[in-house]
């Protein structure tokens, strides 16, 4: 089955996401692939996926931070070409530094477009 993809939408937790695969568009009942954007200067809310994994790769972009762990205590940066995995249940916001988009490929094994975002606005400072 070839998908043209669906409607764009910007997740709850601040990435703009653009979906293929999808329970939305395709009824998918286990899997989300598609692509997720985040602008240059922007970061997403501190959050975490309580149900799902997810895993993506970089296909463009200057530098992405990771910060990660309880406290955001962890820090990665993230460039094209590289993977990237995040676990079910792992605080995280993701920061772009760079002056391009960082686009990725995205999967997950929850096919909502709303997934299982839960938002932490008290670790939002964390993180400049």
């Amino acid at each position: 089955m070839v998908v043209k993809g669906g409607a764009a939408y910007r997740a709850a937790q601040g990435s703009d996401y653009l979906p293929g695969i999808s329970s939305e568009t395709v009824g998918a009942m286990a899997l989300w692939l598609g692509i997720v954007t985040l602008p240059p200067g922007q970061r997403t809310k501190a959050h975490v996926h309580e149900r799902h994994e997810s895993a993506f790769y970089m296909l463009s972009g200057d530098e992405l931070e990771m910060r990660s762990g309880d406290e955001l205590q962890y820090r990665d940066v993230v460039h094209a070409g590289d993977y990237l995995y995040i676990p079910a249940n792992v605080l995280h916001v993701a920061v772009n530094r760079g002056r391009r988009p960082a686009v990725f490929i995205g999967a997950r094994n929850e096919p909502t477009a709303q997934e299982s975002v839960v938002l932490y606005p008290e670790m939002d400072d964390r993180v400049p």
